[in-house]
């Protein structure tokens, strides 16, 4: 049943980046089929429990080379294997990992860099519990597949996958294996995400109707990686996909904050809408000779897209990406309820009635200092008890620390993880619908449903001590 389903969706090019999906076709019960027997659905998974979690890394570039360095420094961790292209890179990865480990820890940490497919390898002989994946974003799927199969835990960088047939065959493959796959969305794990994660649990702005999430973030020089890094193979996608090609560091929060694919609600359907593609052709122009490979391309994605996402219970939640304006660095990060909103970028709260020796009204925010009394009242437990570790150990301000953290805490104490495989299927699939109801001029495209009907006995979220 599951291999006729994917090679309906590949027949059909539901998941081909860039092609239509019409609601008639995902208004079918193709995204809501049984589950099979033998099947374990994965919402509150809690793994058996992990005295040492022995990680293997894919991928020590611009992310993962931190990741190896953060995980190495966490208790009750062994580096076993790292595997990368490039052998400079996974060598320099292997000492950091034995510094942080002070000689006591990750001894034996074997490489695999002889090509392209060294990564299975090491997953045979290594057989990790866990694996990280810091890949070009082509790779997460089969990689995450390829380890769940290998009987590891998968730790996924953003975005979990490329296409909905790849989502589907994450979610199988977990359930089948009763692995965990983790997408790693860190942004979720911020100071301000935490704190407004904790207001919206307390009931503070009242009932949720509203959210805004962006990645705006000027990264056309990576362009300058031309035959090695990010932008080496970033850079095709951005040419030759329109869409929200990055949305879940935005998203991802106010997902949380709404309990979506929790119990309370879930996305529903997107219409997704692309401006002209300027920002990149004219940068390549100027930068680099006329024959250069970058200007051989024909730049279709918009420099931005904005998607409109409505939700079971009626809540809108508007997407935005754009990577290539020359604009200041944002997240946007909303939240609007019946009594007040939570807003960043500053980080700024305003609440009906105002904040007692802070805002008469909700017409003013409160702000800079005006937020320490938010911060005494309603910082997150989590945030209380690591802030100062994380800030310490770095990762965009310590939240990348912080993450790791609570993915070995989880581990070791055999508990759900806070972020589950349908999230990230979920949020990752905002991406392909995005280019197909761009492709279709705006047109609505349904979510599938990863847990089918699941979430809403899932519980939410907890608010972790």
């Amino acid at each position: 049943m599951n291999s006729n389903r994917r090679n309906f969706l590949k027949r059909t090019s539901l998941a081909g980046a860039g092609l239509a999906m019409t609601p008639s076709i995902a208004n079918t019960n193709l995204f809501s089929q049984n589950r099979i027997s033998s099947a374990t659905y994965m919402g509150d998974f809690a793994a058996e429990k992990l005295d040492t979690v022995r990680f293997a890394i894919i991928g020590v570039g611009a992310r993962g080379s931190g990741h190896a360095k953060q995980i190495a420094a966490i208790e009750g961790t062994e580096i076993v294997a790292i595997s990368d292209l490039y052998e400079d890179l996974a060598q320099k990865a292997e000492k950091e990992c034995k510094e942080q480990g002070k000689g006591q820890r990750h001894k034996k940490i074997k490489l695999y860099t002889a090509g392209e497919n060294d990564w299975k390898k090491m997953l045979e002989e290594e057989r990790p519990d866990a694996v990280i994946i810091a890949t070009p974003w082509k790779l997460h799927a089969p990689m995450a597949i390829g380890a769940m199969n290998a009987g590891a835990h998968a730790f996924v960088e953003v975005p979990l996958a490329l296409t909905l047939a790849e989502m589907w065959e994450i979610v199988d493959v977990s359930e089948k294996t009763k692995k965990h796959c983790m997408m790693m969305e860190n942004v979720n794990y911020g100071r301000e995400e935490l704190l407004y994660l904790n207001m919206c649990r307390q009931g503070v702005i009242g009932e949720l109707l509203h959210g805004e999430a962006s990645y705006i973030h000027e990264l056309r020089f990576q362009m300058n990686e031309v035959e090695r890094g990010t932008g080496s193979w970033r850079t095709p996608h951005y040419a030759h996909r329109n869409g929200n090609l990055y949305p879940t560091h935005g998203l991802g929060p106010v997902a949380q904050y709404m309990n979506i694919g929790r119990g309370d609600d879930t996305f529903k359907f997107m219409n997704s809408f692309s401006s002209p593609a300027k920002g990149r052709q004219l940068y390549a122009e100027k930068n680099y000779p006329a024959d250069h490979k970058w200007n051989a391309l024909d730049y279709k994605g918009g420099d931005i897209n904005t998607s409109i996402i409505k939700t079971q219970m009626g809540r809108t939640i508007m997407v935005q990406w754009d990577e290539t304006s020359p604009r200041p660095y944002s997240r946007h990060n909303l939240i609007q309820g019946t009594k007040g909103t939570l807003a960043g970028f500053p980080t700024r709260v305003a609440l009906e009635g105002g904040i007692e020796g802070v805002t008469e009204n909700h017409h003013q925010w409160a702000e800079g200092e005006g937020m320490e009394k938010i911060y005494e009242k309603y910082e997150h437990p989590l945030y209380k008890r690591m802030g100062a570790l994380a800030k310490q150990m770095g990762g965009h301000g310590g939240m990348d620390f912080m993450m790791l953290y609570r993915i070995v805490e989880c581990l070791r104490k055999g508990e759900p993880l806070d972020q589950n495989v349908y999230e990230g299927c979920l949020w990752s699939a905002v991406t392909p619908l995005s280019e197909a109801s761009v492709t279709t001029h705006g047109a609505p495209q349904e979510f599938p449903d990863f847990t089918r009907g699941s979430w809403k006995d899932t519980a939410p979220l907890a608010i972790v001590s």
